[in-house]
């Protein structure tokens, strides 16, 4: 039992990055099952268009769902556009919040589609056939541009023996495809552990802090969820009994429309009140009528690391 709950333990720290991890592998794995199963490039004037299809639009489709899978994107478009809320998205300090917050859901959303691009790259069968079909590729990777034709390249990921022979002249585009899913996985890893290091030097609260912060954020997270469920049943059945045995409802009181818009916006940190969700500052501020609660906080870049450990619609 101590394995299993340490392992528990361990899977709930770990979350993030275990799916992150499972994402990326389950994406590698249906990459090399297109590749080897559904592709098979035609090897004609179709080539580009062909092999582009299959690097780029899976990758565009995994983007979408990755915005379709992140709770955050509902909560920042939920309710977005209605009548009441329009005046106050007109103005530029909102549209600036909302791209602060739009940025973490697309690297979160990036994973999925930048694995099968990297995958598909070092894999070259996408690519190859792609830059067959387009005669600039060719020019830009081969030293002399009279040695072949048009209708050889076409041909050139069908026909090994003609791969091989224009080899000598050109840099193969398998060996091409490779050496950009290099450098792409290069910066892909790069431009995340600069991020990475950017948002904990400007930190506004220290390590340890950070760590309370992110357990918070879990177990507020953990309760809500179940206080939801165990409200929403007691309601169903008061309403459901009602019904059936034909009297009148007793009290059941419920947060109004405006509590609940209350504590579903984005929680941005601020340093000098320190609440750790918009639940907390809600609970803290007379249940959101104090002026204090309609305060904005600067300090984004926290709040993001610590939403990835729990996203949800409460707010966390």
């Amino acid at each position: 039992m101590d394995t299993l709950q340490k392992a528990v333990d361990f899977c709930i720290r770990h979350q993030t990055t275990l799916s992150f991890s499972i994402v990326s592998l389950l994406t590698a794995a249906s990459e090399r099952v297109f590749s080897y199963v559904v592709f098979k490039c035609p090897c004609n004037s179709e080539n580009l268009v062909y092999g582009y299809s299959f690097l780029l639009a899976p990758a565009f489709v995994l983007l979408l769902l990755g915005y379709m899978m992140n709770a955050r994107t509902w909560r920042l478009f939920t309710g977005m556009c209605s009548p009441e809320k329009h005046p106050q998205y007109c103005s530029w300090r909102t549209w600036a919040h909302f791209c602060q917050l739009f940025v973490p859901m697309t690297a979160k959303a990036s994973v999925a589609p930048l694995t099968w691009i990297a995958v598909a790259l070092l894999g070259a069968n996408f690519y190859e056939c792609a830059a067959s079909g387009s005669n600039m590729t060719a020019q830009l990777f081969c030293k002399n541009k009279g040695n072949y034709s048009q209708e050889q390249l076409y041909k050139m990921p069908c026909d090994e023996e003609l791969a091989a022979a224009m080899s000598s002249v050109c840099l193969s585009f398998h060996a091409q495809s490779q050496i950009i899913g290099w450098f792409l996985i290069a910066g892909i890893m790069a431009v995340a552990l600069i991020s990475t290091c950017v948002t904990h030097c400007i930190s506004p609260v220290s390590y340890l802090q950070f760590k309370f912060w992110k357990i918070y954020s879990r177990k507020e997270h953990e309760l809500f969820e179940t206080k939801a469920k165990e409200r929403a049943t007691k309601l169903a059945e008061r309403n459901t009994n009602c019904f059936f045995e034909a009297t009148d409802p007793g009290p059941f009181p419920t947060p109004s429309n405006e509590d609940w818009q209350k504590v579903s916006v984005s929680y941005t940190f601020n340093s000098q009140s320190q609440y750790y969700s918009v639940l907390h500052k809600y609970v803290n501020t007379n249940r959101g009528n104090d002026a204090e609660f309609q305060e904005e906080g600067q300090d984004l870049n926290v709040i993001e690391l610590v939403d990835e450990a729990q996203p949800s619609v409460s707010g966390l």
